[in-house]
């Protein structure tokens, strides 16, 4: 095990090395210094694990030891001991960050119970942060996965987007990750501590919408036998993503837009306005600035969202990392205890030929499709699943005059779907990542047949 090296601060020669002594004694490494200047000298050039300081020293104090210390190693706890013991000075210390405050004459078993505890507390902050730093390797825009350069300028806008704590309008096809790019935005700005919520627009009703975002108050109606927090105010200091936006009531529009405006919003039911501290980020699949000048989309709640508009850009537009996302994929679903197979270069090439009306999501589906049927160490085309030989699907290289609108590449990917789960829609939903309710929509929307009906 490492010896854990503490630093000792004193201006007094006699207890600068009684000090020492005990430590040493107990298994630690002690560090000396005969003042402030000394001991900030040794911290800019190695970390220890606690520092013990001598409160009063000519020069630099103690209390000048403790900011130091504090700003150059964070995780570094800090003890300050002095001959002058005062309430004052004890409440100064602690709140500059101090773990204790001890008074001399003190006794060395009290001694040894807090810088036990301290370095306790020391190695827990650290061993935190070492678990921050490996959750942030796994996080961040290393979860966004490609090397194209589409995707590496997608990385570096959110790296930017994400300090400016302004609302974010996220736009791009089903299936394109923009939930990730959201929370990514989340995880690297200031509100990381905070929590990130999630919200569909199109999952539910309008007035199951007004209480899931708002809450209520207890009697509000029918049911409401308690004070219910909605996830906007469950989201203080934090973030709120709107997923599918465009889906959301006009009326409801209405309501999110005081929010923004005003920056309180009131309970159902309640007479008492809340006041709000959080950032939107908004996702759609629609041209929300076409919707608003057509009149199905707020204009003023349109600009107040779009502050930044960041554009995923769609798997065709971003074929070269085809191959990476599916290794990824092989990876994740791979069963437990078996090698993942790797593509063949037809197979990757046959893979990468294809139109993705699903984007990523279809991929993933896709892939583990794939992985029912190969059961070597090598995918090759035949066990690629049949939409992939379909030759319609590939991509079309004629005149772009000529290609269908994205609209019919939805419809036409929301009918083979429904087919291939012969019209269960709970399936099918599934299978498109989206709820019931916004498949219904789709399917009324493109005129589609009732597969319930």
């Amino acid at each position: 095990m490492k010896t854990r090296k503490i630093l000792i601060v004193d201006d007094e020669p006699i207890a600068r090395d009684n000090l020492a002594h005990i430590l040493k004694k107990d298994g630690y490494s002690p560090l000396l210094a005969e003042n402030g200047r000394q001991a900030i000298d040794i911290l800019e050039k190695e970390e220890v694990d606690l520092v013990l300081t001598d409160l009063r020293m000519p020069g630099l104090d103690g209390m000048a030891v403790l900011a130091e210390t504090k700003k150059l190693w964070p995780s570094t706890e800090v003890v300050v001991i002095t001959g002058y013991a005062s309430v004052d000075t004890a409440v100064e210390a602690m709140r500059q960050g101090a773990y204790h405050y001890i008074s001399k004459p003190f006794k060395i078993n009290e001694l040894r119970v807090i810088v036990e505890k301290a370095l306790e507390k020391s190695l827990l902050r650290k061993e935190i942060q070492c678990l921050r730093e490996r959750v942030y390797s796994q996080t961040g825009t290393s979860r966004i996965i490609g090397q194209s350069p589409k995707i590496q300028a997608l990385r570096e806008t959110i790296n930017q987007v994400a300090q400016l704590d302004c609302n974010v309008v996220i736009q791009g096809e089903t299936g394109t990750g923009k939930e990730l790019v959201a929370r990514t935005i989340h995880e690297l700005s200031p509100r990381a501590e905070e929590r990130f919520v999630a919200f569909n627009c199109g999952a539910f009703t309008e007035e199951l919408i007004t209480s899931e975002l708002f809450g209520h108050e207890r009697g509000a109606f029918t049911g409401a036998n308690t004070v219910k927090k909605g996830l906007l105010e469950m989201a203080e200091g934090g973030t709120v993503f709107f997923d599918e936006i465009g889906e959301l009531p006009l009326s409801m529009q209405v309501k999110l837009l005081r929010v923004l405006q005003e920056r309180t919003l009131m309970r159902v039911g309640g007479t008492d306005e809340i006041n709000m501290d959080i950032r939107i980020l908004a996702a759609t699949n629609k041209d929300l600035k076409r919707e608003s000048e057509e009149g199905t989309f707020r204009t003023d709640l349109f600009y107040r969202l779009d502050v930044l508009t960041i554009r995923v850009p769609s798997l065709s537009e971003r074929r070269e990392d085809i191959p990476l996302l599916s290794n990824h994929f092989l990876e994740k679903y791979t069963r437990p205890g078996r090698v993942a197979p790797r593509l063949s270069v037809e197979a990757a090439q046959r893979l990468m030929s294809y139109e993705y009306p699903g984007n990523i999501r279809e991929l993933e589906n896709i892939i583990q499709r794939i992985l029912i049927h190969c059961e070597g160490e090598v995918v090759e085309p035949h066990h690629l699943v049949d939409d992939l030989c379909n030759t319609s699907a590939v991509v079309v290289r004629g005149n772009r005059q000529d290609w269908p609108p994205l609209s019919e590449h939805e419809k036409q990917y929301i009918l083979k779907v429904l087919d291939e789960v012969e019209g269960n829609k709970s399936s099918a939903a599934k299978i498109l990542g989206i709820d019931r309710v916004s498949l219904w929509r789709k399917i009324k929307r493109y005129g589609l047949e009732d597969p319930d009906s």
